[in-house]
């Protein structure tokens, strides 16, 4: 909450999951210049530090809480810092992430145990965390960002794509769950965007065709702007030369 004159004026608490950099600090930057307060959340400090000053110095108001989404216990812990120094959480962007760009055969033990863990049940887990408050309140936006591996095959990619395909999954059955209770899962699901989540020699060669990050984070924030009678379910954005294959 925050007064202006006689006028006391709402401002709606955001916490994005992967915002030190790509998509979730662009996602950030978004919701910053609505007036909404964004804490953000990443395993490295540093990195969340700086988008923190980036977002200040445009007029916005951020705070920093470093977390790793796959060391579960750190959630709870991270979400009463919130609720105290912030306020209840109004907006979830689950947005961190983890890919990698090799066979199943291929693919060790702790690297597929990684990827599930960030990419699926630890979205899971912290929307365990903040959604008794959400229905409490009778409102709340989840995001959830997919990837287009949940609609398309690419070889190499098979962990990660069981992981989105999931978190997809999930977020359809979460949405048909919650709408009587006034909270709205929006599933994003974007094509190839130039972001570090991309082997370097990849993004030298199609950065040049690739969505920018920023372009992600603008459609996210206009579907959060629809009229309050309506809601976009899932909302897929391609590059405008198509998919890479």
């Amino acid at each position: 909450m925050k007064k202006s004159g006689s006028v006391t004026v709402y401002r709606p608490v955001v916490w994005i999951t992967g915002a030190s950099r790509g998509i979730g600090k662009e996602i950030a930057k978004q919701f910053a210049s609505l007036g909404c307060i964004v804490c953000l959340s990443s395993r490295s400090a540093r990195e969340l530090n700086k988008t923190a000053r980036e977002i200040e110095l445009l007029g916005g108001r951020a705070h920093v809480f470093p977390m790793d989404v796959t060391e579960y216990k750190s959630i709870p812990v991270v979400h009463r810092k919130i609720r105290k120094e912030v306020g209840a959480v109004d907006i979830v962007v689950n947005n961190a992430g983890l890919t990698s760009f090799q066979s199943f055969m291929k693919t060790p033990y702790h690297l597929l145990r990684d990827i599930i863990e960030t990419n699926l049940i630890g979205p899971m887990i912290l929307l365990k965390e903040v959604l008794p408050s959400m229905v409490e309140r009778k409102k709340g936006w989840i995001f959830n960002i997919i990837s287009m591996v949940a609609q398309k095959t690419y070889e190499g990619s098979s962990v990660y794509t069981a992981s989105k395909a999931g978190l997809f999954g999930f977020g359809k059955v979460l949405r048909e769950e919650l709408c009587s209770n006034g909270i709205r899962v929006v599933n994003i699901i974007p094509g190839a965007t130039e972001t570090k989540i991309w082997h370097p020699k990849v993004r030298k060669k199609y950065a040049w065709r690739m969505m920018r990050a920023k372009s992600v984070a603008e459609a996210v924030l206009a579907a959060y702007q629809m009229p309050d009678d309506l809601v976009v379910d899932e909302l897929v954005v391609r590059p405008i030369l198509g998919d890479l294959n």
